[in-house]
């Protein structure tokens, strides 16, 4: 089980990934996984004390790869930027959850269905787990005009989240 101790950064202004926390994965590590493209993956394992599932491992410049620590984990960890972190893990298979409402209202609106589909399967993930974490039903059908909002606009979901934040 690879294991390294990292620093952890946040993005100022950088496109899609403008203001995501993250830290660097060592090329070292990198080279034992042997991956056979340069493509996001997941992970499983631990940071810190805090047990992680799922989180995605995305390529970036020099052939190295960034751990996004999305709110739910930098919850956990109690960590910010500039904060060291330990980070165990193996790859995770399993499959990426979909929300079941996303699927049903792209089916009724064709329109939508077709930009979501154009997206990177990065992308399509992202709106099916902001859909899939709503706790409420309120909040899930608020999510759900969201993503179709989003749709005919043709934001990706850094953008879509951007412009409900300015809102």
């Amino acid at each position: 089980m690879p294991q390294f101790i990292a620093t952890v950064y946040k993005y100022g202004k950088k496109g899609d990934k403008t203001g995501w926390t993250f830290v660097e994965m060592p090329l070292d590590i990198i080279s034992q996984l042997k991956l056979k493209n340069r493509r996001e993956f997941k992970i499983k394992g631990w940071i810190d004390d805090a047990q992680i599932k799922r989180l995605v491992c995305y390529p970036v410049k020099n052939g190295t790869y960034i751990i996004a620590l999305n709110a739910e984990v930098r919850k956990k960890i109690k960590k910010s930027e500039g904060d060291q972190v330990s980070i165990k893990f193996t790859l995770d298979k399993s499959a990426a959850l979909q929300s079941p409402e996303l699927l049903d209202c792209l089916k009724e609106d064709k329109v939508a269905q077709k930009q979501f589909e154009s997206l990177p399967l990065s992308h399509r993930n992202y709106f099916h787990r902001y859909i899939y974490s709503a706790k409420g039903a309120d909040t899930k059908a608020n999510r759900l005009v969201n993503v179709i909002n989003a749709m005919y606009k043709k934001q990706n979901f850094g953008e879509m989240l951007r412009e409900l934040k300015e809102n």
